[in-house]
């Protein structure tokens, strides 16, 4: 295996990798460029430099996973990695402190005037009344998003004497208000409220130009504005016709909208107290290290078979959400395999019902084998990434649900899958914690530990079957390692199936003299992922 490293990413990275594949580190190059090479590498690692596009990712016939040593992830194509199956991840913890303190470093400066005042004492000015600036203390600091870096800007604005304010849809008031701030709910009843303003959030369809000339007409006369998370929050040339007129006092600007080339960036020319820097706030030592060894351990583990800690395209799969399940997700995609394989027809709608020790957790994690399972018996090329995109695209409808019902084993999944012409219904279970079996297969109560080749023969109930189906088996050179004939409860009953596990796929060339023996009907081989 091979990876391809870019963007000048900390040579750590290359160290940790190479347990696993071959590294080659190579500077940043463009679309074209990486096009071209991109089919020879399992994995790519990138910072903010590369524009990992479509072409790209639809070039990488050979890529499972896209690392980006940093946060955002706004420069990689996700709906193109997800439909292709490929995982991206990155690090959302590796540069908090680094961005966190970049955030507060540009705040001060634009506040105190630290730029213009340091080129002016370089000059052997001294222009003391000139740099005059004001005091963070006591003054209001909006905060729009409260993840690790907004949260700790918090902490530190509060350590300087400032009160905070806080907008973030996805945090809750309660851990607002016990980190010392305030909630507000909606963004018309934040802007008026502050004297500075820092965004810490991602780039996407609802916060593009979320600062703008409408809501920055809605901001106090005099506000200062700071944005180290993504350029095109801010719309730059709206920021510059407020500066110049001086309705905004100051802004302290590290990202924008078309990075590096930045020569035509209305910021540049602004009348105003404006501090620029080039997207230094993951720029430390320490900040690049910890992403590029966060990154390469998630890139490794996945070329070892494993998964990643921080993928942003399977949120289902976070380690949070994994850990509670993890135990029941071969035995959820077997059952999904085993439903599908034993249906025909389009499937319409799959109804998961989990109940035992599943019956209070999150099982989303378990819908994705399913889902997995279910799809990767009829299509190529379907992963835990893409297989949800594909069951949304086909149009199939997931139902899940928690039962309270008394069960006999630690914890039960069923899947009922329902096609154009039948329902199938199958329950997977572990009967303690490291012992899967299938406990159900339509009407019928089971106890079948899944195998790789397995052969499910439904049949009357009379003498002589379980021969005359050996004999075919024997009959083609396949060796039978164990057998289950399973009665419905009803002991009046006269239809049995079989199942017959074996030791190499069994093709029609099996069952097709098998279906002809009196009595058998609808034989099924079944291939499992175990």
């Amino acid at each position: 295996m091979k990876v391809l490293v870019t963007d000048k990413i900390n040579e750590s990275a290359g160290k940790i990798i190479e347990a696993v594949a071959e590294v080659d580190f190579l500077p940043t190059m463009s679309e074209e460029e990486l096009v071209k090479i991109i089919p020879n590498y399992d994995a790519l690692m990138v910072r903010s430099q590369t524009k990992v596009t479509a072409n790209i990712i639809n070039a990488g016939k050979n890529l499972k996973i896209i690392g980006r040593a940093g946060v955002g992830v706004d420069n990689i194509d996700l709906e193109a990695a997800t439909q292709k199956g490929i995982i991206v991840v990155n690090s959302p913890d590796g540069n908090t402190m680094a961005a966190s303190e970049h955030t507060i470093a540009l705040m001060l400066a634009m506040a105190r005037n630290i730029a213009p005042a340091a080129t002016s004492t370089k000059e052997g000015k001294w222009d003391r009344s000139k740099y005059t600036g004001c005091e963070l203390y006591k003054k209001t600091l909006g905060i729009i998003g409260f993840g690790k870096i907004g949260s700790h800007v918090g902490e530190v604005a509060l350590a300087l004497g400032m009160k905070i304010v806080v907008y973030d849809p996805f945090t809750s008031k309660e851990f607002v208000e016990k980190m010392g701030g305030e909630y507000i709910e909606n963004l018309d009843s934040f802007w008026g409220r502050c004297d500075f303003i820092t965004v810490h959030v991602p780039k996407n369809k609802d916060t593009v130009n979320m600062i703008n000339k409408d809501t920055i007409a809605k901001m106090k006369q005099g506000v200062r504005l700071v944005n180290c998370a993504r350029g095109g929050i801010i719309n730059e040339n709206d920021l510059k016709e407020a500066i110049n007129s001086g309705y905004v006092a100051g802004a302290a600007i590290d990202v924008y909208e078309n990075e590096p080339n930045i020569t035509e960036c209305p910021l540049l020319n602004c009348n105003g107290n404006v501090v620029l820097t080039p997207h230094l706030g993951a720029s430390t030592q320490e900040a690049q290290m910890n992403v590029a060894i966060d990154v390469a351990e998630q890139i490794k583990e996945v070329l070892s078979g494993g998964s990643a800690s921080s993928a942003v395209n399977i949120p289902s799969l976070r380690p949070d959400k994994l850990e509670p399940v993890k135990d029941y997700m071969q035995i959820a995609e077997n059952t999904g395999e085993l439903a599908v394989q034993l249906s025909t027809g389009a499937v319409k709608s799959i109804e998961i019902t989990a109940d035992g020790d599943l019956a209070d957790v999150d099982i989303q994690p378990l819908e994705v084998a399913i889902l997995k399972g279910i799809l990767s018996s009829r299509l190529e090329g379907v992963n835990y990434v893409n297989a949800p995109v594909i069951a949304k695209k086909r149009g199939i409808d997931i139902i899940s649900t928690h039962s309270k019902a008394k069960t006999n084993f630690a914890g039960r999944i069923t899947v009922k899958l329902v096609t154009e012409k039948e329902t199938t219904t199958i329950s997977g279970a572990l009967v303690t914690k490291s012992i899967p079996r299938i406990v159900k297969i339509n009407d019928y109560e089971t106890s079948i530990r899944p195998e790789k080749h397995m052969l499910i023969i439904p049949h009357v109930n009379k003498p002589s079957m379980i021969a005359k189906v050996a004999k075919v088996i024997g009959e083609k050179d396949i060796n039978i390692e164990s057998m289950n004939v399973v009665q419905k409860n009803d002991k009046h009953e006269t239809e049995s199936i079989m199942v017959i596990s074996v030791d190499t796929h069994a093709g029609e060339e099996t069952l097709i003299p098998i279906s002809i023996i009196d009595g058998v009907h609808n034989p099924k081989y079944v291939n499992l992922t175990v």
